[in-house]
């Protein structure tokens, strides 16, 4: 069996990969351009990928594919329906990163709700050494516990979030699609509408594409903190930058990009050095208990797959 993993890089240096190295004949490739997909594929029986975007174009070439193992949850950068008609196989793995997605989405909230980067800034600038002055209270900051968080998208990741913001004492609302839950229910205009701090958890979809919209961004409370650790594209990313550098939003956190990684033409380029803005590598999911998880989980897939099993499969 040959193994092709086309971005390697974006598994970290340290990842241990001889769980899929154990399988068969294993070709590693740090990055792949576009233009380098179909012949790294040519004649590979499996292909493994993070982010690399796999189409009619290149995999039309590719006659001896059978599996493509997504490290991710969501696939939305594979063409799912050409996989369908060739009869190549697709297998993800859910929820490998959910403890890592809550933890940076909750580390963003806290950070920019107790405007962390300007008190840290105060003190090692040497300002607080030569003012003087015990304390200092400016910008003003409030309890966590007194503010209503609103998550969209009632997954693994967004109820671990409503938990752990339960925790803490807020007022939690919930949209989701399901009915069944501990949490109290809320459409996403309300959750635009009421709540302090807004965080993002749904897949990219025609459904979810845009959800974050101009209008909706314009009807948030001017204080309220976006988070968005789902896909770039669930946002107007425009707009959101927008809202911020006119003051009409209280922070944003952002660890996902319609464009990765963002070039200077990005809304964001030009707001990623505000105090209330704080913009991630797409690293949310990759905790090194989280990447371990997920070498593992693709092995599994692979080794179920040449079984005749159906393990984690999209298509």
């Amino acid at each position: 069996m040959k193994i092709s993993i086309l971005d390697k890089d974006t598994l970290g240096a340290d990842i241990d990969l001889s769980p899929l190295r154990a399988l068969g004949e294993v070709a590693e490739y740090g990055i792949t351009a576009p233009d380098e997909v179909a012949l790294r594929i040519a004649d590979t029986d499996v292909v493994v990928i993070n982010k690399v975007k796999l189409n009619r174009q290149n995999l039309s070439a590719a006659s001896a594919l059978k599996l493509i193992c997504v490290a991710a949850t969501g696939y939305d950068n594979i063409d799912t329906e050409y996989c369908r008609t060739r009869g190549i196989a697709l297998c993800n793995v859910p929820g490998y990163s959910t403890d890592s997605v809550a933890q940076l989405t909750v580390a963003m909230a806290l950070s920019l709700a107790t405007h962390l980067p300007e008190y840290r800034e105060y003190v090692h600038s040497g300002e607080y050494s030569a003012s003087g002055v015990a304390n200092r209270l400016v910008p003003v900051y409030h309890d966590i516990a007194a503010m209503t968080w609103g998550v969209v998208g009632g997954g693994g990741i967004g109820t671990r979030v409503a938990e752990i913001a339960r925790a803490m004492g807020c007022h939690v609302m919930v949209c989701r699609r399901k009915k069944e839950g501990d949490f109290p229910l809320a459409d996403i205009d309300a959750i635009c509408r009421e709540c302090d701090i807004i965080s993002l958890h749904v897949p990219l979809s025609d459904e979810t594409r845009g959800l974050i919209s101009r209008e909706r961004i314009a009807a948030m409370k001017k204080n309220a903190i976006v988070i968005n650790v789902a896909r770039g594209a669930v946002t107007d990313e425009a707009a959101l930058a927008e809202a911020v550098a006119e003051g009409r939003l209280g922070g944003l956190g952002v660890d996902v990009y319609s464009r990765e990684p963002f070039e200077e033409s990005h809304p964001f380029y030009s707001i990623r050095h505000l105090n209330n803005v704080c913009l991630t590598p797409h690293m949310a999911w990759g905790s090194a208990e989280s990447r371990k998880r997920c070498v593992s989980e693709m092995a599994q897939n692979i080794a179920a797959y040449f079984c005749g099993e159906q393990r984690n499969r999209i298509v």
